[in-house]
């Protein structure tokens, strides 16, 4: 495991400096992706508040990975579904050589 290193990065014209294991660009594509997301909430609100707008965010964000999670519970499900079947397929034309 590599040391953490630091990235700063800028966030609803807030600086910060983030820790982390991650690679430098993919830090900075999250730390851009939730500034999109600030601007967005407070372009389509009237909060004021830096906090409330983090936390709208942050509920979004909570429920498209929700969202993203059910939906690939289901992909593996259809997965293991028709793994048993093709297995079962394969059984049965085995059974007749």
């Amino acid at each position: 495991m590599s040391d953490p290193s630091s990235v700063n990065v800028t966030i609803f014209g807030r600086e910060y400096t983030l820790r982390g294991d991650a690679e430098t660009a993919y830090v900075q594509k999250v730390a851009a992706l939730v500034d999109e997301k600030m601007r967005e909430i407070s372009a389509q609100s009237d909060l004021a508040s830096t906090s409330k707008v983090a936390i709208l965010v942050a509920v979004n964000l909570a429920d498209e990975l929700l969202r993203e999670r059910q939906k690939h519970q289901q992909a593996l499900n259809l997965l293991d579904e028709r793994t048993g079947q093709i297995a079962a397929y394969l059984d049965k034309e085995m059974e007749k050589l």
